[in-house]
C-alpha cells in the first residue's frame, strides 16, 4: 500500500539553485528535526552522492522515537538536470509504522526569472495492511507538515546561496 503527499512552493532564486540545493547541500541544515522526527547530524558513505545510483547513510540525533546514530539510507534513483530528482529512503533502523521505504520527488519548474515552482512529493510504502489508516493519517498530517518545514529550510538555503556540500 502507498500513500502520497505533496507540497508546493515558489522559490525566488535561479532554477539551478532551486534544483540543486535540496540534494547537494548539507542535509543537517535541511532536516533540523520536528516533533518525533530527529534532526540529521551527518552522512557517511556519500562520496558519489548526487549521481543516479549513489547512496549515503544518514545519521540522526536522539529523539523520542530513536536512540540516535545510523537511521536510514538515501538513494538517488533519477536526476534530470534542472527538472527533477527522485530519491528513495530505506533501511530504516527503527520501526516506522510499518513503512518499508519512502520515494521522494523534487520537481522544479521555471515560471519566470528567479521564480521557480517547486513540487515536492513523497510516496510512503507500507507492507502492513492493518496499519493503512494510521499510515494515511501520519502521511497527511505529520509527514506533510514536516515536508513543508523541510521545503522552507531548502528555500532559505537556496535564497541565501548556501554552498553545496556535494558536486
Amino acid at each position: 500500500m502507498t500513500t502520497t503527499v505533496s507540497v508546493r512552493n515558489i522559490f525566488p532564486c535561479s532554477l539551478e539553485r532551486a534544483f540543486k540545493t535540496p540534494m547537494l547541500c548539507d542535509v543537517s541544515k535541511v532536516h533540523t528535526g520536528y516533533g518525533i522526527m530527529p534532526r540529521v547530524t551527518h552522512c557517511t558513505d556519500d562520496e558519489h552522492w548526487g549521481k543516479p545510483g549513489s547512496s549515503k547513510k544518514v545519521f540522526v540525533a536522539p529523539s523520542p522515537t530513536q536512540k540516535g546514530g545510523f537511521a536510514s539510507v538515501d538513494n538517488v534513483l533519477e536526476r534530470v538536470e534542472n527538472v527533477y530528482w527522485t530519491i528513495e529512503v530505506n533501511q530504516f533502523q527503527t520501526w516506522m509504522l510499518g513503512f518499508s521505504r519512502f520515494v521522494g520527488t523534487w520537481r522544479t519548474t521555471e515560471l519566470g526569472p528567479d521564480k521557480i515552482q517547486v513540487d515536492y512529493s513523497y510516496t510512503l510504502h507500507s507492507d502492513v495492511a492493518m496499519l493503512q489508516p494510521l499510515n494515511w493519517l501520519f502521511a497527511h498530517t505529520f509527514w506533510k507538515t514536516y515536508m513543508g518545514r523541510v521545503a522552507e529550510n531548502v528555500r532559505q538555503l537556496a535564497i541565501n546561496g548556501e554552498p553545496y556540500r556535494y558536486a
